[in-house]
């Protein structure tokens, strides 16, 4: 039982908060349940050890996305939602909100649980223990410097906010220093999940949001560059 992992389910059904509850306990993780966006960004703020936080987009009061939003200036623990839409706008809406990943109601406990272990799997293992870059605890790209031990990037000792799926890209790329990595070598690295044609537009809103918040000029990135029919390149130092 794993009992350390910490799960926070937010959702206004009490039926689907007991079902998630009983599902996550199941395959030995500790459950926490919230019934509205309030009281979710209360229980991550009194409990900084949460790993993850599954949340529901459409909740009367504070939404998801809005949610979301406040959980992510205290907290990078990854964020699953739980969406009963499955546009790619609304998608794109969670991706570009903090979330790092999406299921579409209804889902299988198999799909649920996969998702969970990735996200899990990225977020637990880094955060804060050892360094993921054969002892190199410190990287520069330019004025930016990531701190590995940590887990955090800043520029002129201010810290940039990353969620936790926008950090593992950027370690991706850093870790591919030098060499160009298009959409789906991207996606089945960090997602660690089969890639699909619209994986594409996964990927590319998390490479606009780290421009966003890395880059002085996110529309002419020197940091993370756009090569031309080959993907995404960080420049070796």
């Amino acid at each position: 039982m794993n009992t350390s992992q910490q799960i926070l389910v937010v959702d206004d059904d009490a039926d689907i908060r007991e079902v998630l509850r009983i599902q996550l306990e199941n395959n030995g993780y500790s459950v926490w349940s919230e019934a509205n966006g309030n009281d979710a960004v209360a229980a991550v703020t009194g409990n900084p050890d949460i790993d993850l936080i599954i949340l529901d987009i459409m909740m009367p009061g504070l939404s998801g996305i809005d949610a979301c939003t406040q959980i992510r200036r205290i907290s990078s623990a990854p964020v699953l939602f739980l969406t009963a839409k499955s546009k790619e706008s609304d998608k794109r809406l969670a991706y570009e909100n903090g979330g790092d990943d999406y299921l579409v109601k209804p889902f299988s406990q198999a799909e649920l649980l996969m998702k969970v272990r990735s996200l899990l799997r990225r977020y637990v293992v880094y955060k804060g223990k050892g360094t993921p870059l054969s002892g190199i605890s410190e990287i520069r790209l330019q004025d930016i410097l990531i701190d590995t031990t940590g887990r955090f990037v800043s520029r002129e000792n201010q810290k940039i906010e990353l969620t936790d799926t926008e950090y593992q890209v950027l370690m991706y790329l850093v870790k591919n220093r030098g060499k160009a990595k298009d959409a789906q070598a991207i996606y089945e690295g960090v997602w660690n999940d089969k890639f699909f044609p619209s994986s594409t537009n996964t990927v590319m809103v998390h490479i606009l949001k780290l421009r966003k918040k890395l880059e002085l000029d996110f529309n002419n990135p020197t940091i993370i560059r756009t090569v031309w029919g080959k993907g995404y390149q960080i420049d070796e130092a």
